[in-house]
């Protein structure tokens, strides 16, 4: 099935007819479930477009910023941007005033929709940039609160909506805004379109489009995976999508168990924390820790994932009884991790992208078990392998329109050809799986002129149960024969329960012995030559890939 209009958010149009009383978002607040159907949600959407466009009298290609966490009025506020034109600015709410305000300088937005949580900030956000003109709140109204709210807004849900051509950019995703010029991402119509219709083509393999599934949504909806993929996607094919106010393990469970979720989509280190937590549970068990490997050890020779549902019965009915899986994308993922999931029946399909391509390239459905790969490109997209750097380069109606007010940098990343340089290294095997090896600029240059990728790394040192993080990066020598080389340092964050009861000079040693024998599967010049203990967590983006760069200034290397 493909979705042919120019408009490729206008999906709601279409559907709000096909699944009116159908769930589409929900959440869990202090008083019960909220939820909103496809006709709810669809009449919430024109109503506040409504208002935009004879009100606020937003223009075409204005832009609306988004300040809040994942709620289904997001959704809602999303659609209504795009009915009425404008251009619309998910924003991260995990970054400081100072990093929003570079942002939105940048784009210069009229309107800012705000959660009830951000409003203090929005206001102060609002004296520093002056192009926002109006600031509406997404929830229903306090008693103290004078801003408008999109529950008190007075306005006829039937009026003109603005259609825009396929060329018009409809979201401007912000990766970075702390340094330097923000770097805003423009997607446009044709991209998520092109986005829809590739992923509808694989969708099947994942999930039974007939079937009324009910997903949980954990990703920030500024996060273009989750836009894309988590959000438009699943509306399309009529699915019901559940928020979370809570990351903690248990409260994620609470709404898998009450609301029978069938699928996610994650990021690794979510799936490491879920994996932790269900063998501490097993271990906390006597009878359970010594059944357990017995059981999985079986469950690796059974190919069927309803057998596997069976063995371990007591895990899925913790997850609500009906969870098939998730797709993983975001960073790659460690294969003891996928393994352990596919083993005990839950389905892990490893994917890649990254903002510039709307965001996915491809997802691994057909060769799941081959955790080195993250599948074959989505049929849109054409790709090559640069023969010099390794490079892994794409064209396509993915490819986004540029960096916002940055043609240098968009002409950098873009060549004339239309080749998007991406900055990943990798390789394709003989049925075109993509193999990502490392980042371009994550590379390590050792004295011999050796280079090394510290994903490679990574991943070996990752296998320890006994390490909660690990971050490997090449520090600069300075002084002496080998100045301007790079050593490869490994940082490591052990898990608390490794930490408890041992001293620091202890807890170094065993640290180290730990990274030296996982570091013998390395070729000699891979191993890190030094290795720091740090207690606390290392910095994060909001979809928990470590910060290299952060975690270098913290370190001083």
């Amino acid at each position: 099935m493909r979705y042919r209009s120019n408009n490729v958010l206008l999906l709601l149009e279409d559907k709000t007819d096909i699944y009116s009383d159908r769930v589409a978002l929900g959440i869990k607040t202090a008083l019960g479930w909220k939820e909103f159907t496809y006709k709810g949600i669809g009449l919430q959407s024109r109503k506040l477009a409504s208002y935009l466009i004879n009100e606020v009298e937003i223009q075409k290609n204005d832009r609306i910023a988004i300040l809040s966490e994942s709620k289904p009025e997001y959704g809602a506020c999303v659609f209504a941007s795009i009915l009425s034109g404008a251009t619309t600015v998910p924003l991260d709410i995990k970054l400081t005033k100072y990093e929003l305000i570079s942002i939105l300088s940048d784009c210069q937005p009229r309107v800012l929709l705000v959660s009830q949580s951000y409003i203090e900030k929005a206001l102060e956000i609002q004296k520093e940039v002056t192009s926002i003109e109006h600031i509406i709140v997404m929830d229903e109204p306090s008693y103290k609160m004078t801003l408008q709210s999109l529950y008190t807004i007075d306005s006829n849900p039937q009026c003109k909506w603005r259609h825009r051509s396929s060329k018009s950019t409809a979201f401007i995703i912000y990766t970075s805004g702390t340094t330097g010029s923000p770097k805003g991402v423009e997607i446009s119509f044709r991209n998520m379109l092109s986005q829809l219709n590739d992923l509808s083509q694989v969708f099947p393999n994942f999930l039974n489009p007939d079937e009324n599934t009910k997903v949980l949504s954990i990703l920030p909806m500024n996060h273009l995976f989750e836009l894309t993929v988590g959000f438009c996607t699943f509306l399309y094919w009529g699915l019901s999508i559940y928020y979370t106010q809570s990351l903690k393990p248990k409260d994620i469970l609470m709404i898998m168990r009450e609301k029978h979720v069938q699928f996610m989509i994650v990021v690794p280190a979510f799936l490491k924390l879920l994996k932790a937590g269900i063998e501490n549970e097993i271990n906390s068990n006597p009878m359970a820790k010594r059944i357990f490997p017995i059981m999985f050890n079986i469950a690796k020779f059974i190919p069927s994932f309803r057998l596997k549902k069976l063995l371990f019965k007591k895990i899925h009915d913790n997850f609500g009884g009906q969870f098939k899986g998730c797709i993983s994308g975001g960073a790659p993922i460690d294969k003891n991790v996928a393994n352990f999931f596919e083993t005990i029946g839950i389905k892990v399909f490893a994917g890649y992208g990254l903002s510039e391509t709307s965001p996915v390239v491809s997802v691994n459905y057909d060769k799941r078990k081959d955790y080195t790969s993250v599948g074959k490109p989505l049929s849109s997209f054409e790709y090559r392998i640069d023969s010099e750097t390794g490079e892994i380069q794409l064209k396509g109606p993915s490819v986004m329109k540029g960096y916002h007010n940055q043609p240098e940098l968009t002409a950098q990343t873009i060549d004339p050809d239309g080749w998007l340089h991406t900055g990943d290294i990798g390789h394709l095997d003989k049925d075109n799986h993509i193999h990502i090896t490392g980042r371009i600029k994550n590379m390590i240059v050792l004295s011999g002129g050796k280079k090394v990728f510290p994903e490679e790394v990574e991943a070996v040192l990752e296998s320890s149960n006994n390490f909660a993080e690990v971050c490997v990066l090449g520090s600069s020598r300075v002084g002496g024969t080998k100045s301007g080389t790079e050593e490869i340092v490994a940082i490591i964050v052990p898990r608390d329960v490794y930490m408890n009861g041992k001293s620091d000079e202890e807890l170094n040693r065993m640290v180290r012995d730990e990274v030296k024998s996982l570091s013998s599967h390395l070729a000699p010049y891979k191993r890190p030559v030094n290795i720091i203990v740090n207690k606390t967590p290392l910095p994060k983006t909001t979809t928990r890939k470590i910060k290299r760069r952060d975690v270098k200034e913290l370190l001083n290397l």
